[in-house]
């Protein structure tokens, strides 16, 4: 009986410690794999360490695009959530929907002077895959009477 116990309770470990583990492993993978969005204002109120890659999202600045090289693949230009502007640099080819006044993700860190290094540009062809929190601002802009950046 006492054997009979003792090999009922090591199973039940053994499933325990099993299921555990691959909890474990799965939090893991998705923490690995999570690419978390800020919004220029998060950015610039210091929601994010120099050095740690995530995704910012926002509005290319109209007036802000600036080509540093003749083929056009180094480029600075200002993202923007109408609230706050974080400048972006990014070396490489553009998306062909990529120009001021549009919608943009990008992936990247801030570096020490916190200026966001790019290292993908994702360009955005309408507001239904913008932020809530852009597509709020933008609302908010277009109704004069209400103050865009009070939180």
């Amino acid at each position: 009986m006492l054997i009979h116990r003792q090999q009922k309770l090591a199973i039940v470990l053994f499933i325990i410690s099993g299921s555990a583990l691959a909890v474990g492993l799965v939090l893991f993978a998705l923490n690995e794999g999570l690419n978390v969005f800020y919004t220029p204002t998060e950015v610039s109120e210091g929601a994010v360490p120099a050095g740690q890659s995530f995704r910012i999202g926002g509005m290319v600045k109209m007036g802000s695009l600036e080509k540093e090289s003749l083929e056009g693949t180094e480029i600075n230009f200002v993202a923007t959530d109408f609230c706050n502007d974080v400048l972006v640099s990014y070396s490489g080819p553009l998306p062909d929907l990529f120009r001021e006044g549009q919608g943009v993700v990008a992936d990247g860190a801030l570096n020490e002077l916190g200026t966001f290094q790019a290292t993908q540009i994702l360009a955005k062809h309408d507001e239904n895959y913008m932020s809530a929190e852009v597509k709020a601002s933008l609302d908010a802009v277009e109704d004069a009477d209400v103050e865009v950046c009070q939180q």
